[in-house]
């Protein structure tokens, strides 16, 4: 348990980025410009909360949604361009960082279950 209690900090670092994600559209206040990005984003923000939270509970088990979590910060990066036409700074900045962060949480949790593993 005390092995793992770096990895659940990481993962709980990723449950604040989830409600981030999925209130960062009402609070950036770009829900009304770019709705159909208010709703990528609070469908991924909900599901990175979620995943933040199984793998919070069992953190030794969840080196496979890792790898989910590095995806959804890649997308969250991508989405202002590939969603709306022309996406406002706020919007670009907001989903940026976050995507970056999640993406950085999401390494730093393998990278920490990758030395536990070996030793």
């Amino acid at each position: 348990m005390l092995q793992t209690r770096g990895v659940a900090a990481v993962e709980e670092l990723v449950i604040l980025a989830g409600v981030w994600t999925a209130i960062s559209a009402y609070t950036v206040h770009f829900a009304a410009a770019a709705p159909a990005l208010a709703i990528s984003n609070l469908v991924v923000g909900i599901a990175l909360a979620v995943l933040g939270l199984c793998m919070s509970m069992a953190p030794e088990r969840s080196q496979d949604l890792n790898f989910v979590v590095l995806l959804m910060g890649a997308w969250l990066i991508v989405s202002p361009w590939v969603v709306t036409r022309h996406p406002g700074t706020g919007t670009i900045l907001s989903n940026v960082i976050t995507g970056a962060c999640v993406c950085l949480f999401s390494l730093t949790a393998g990278g920490l279950l990758m030395s536990k593993r070996r030793t």
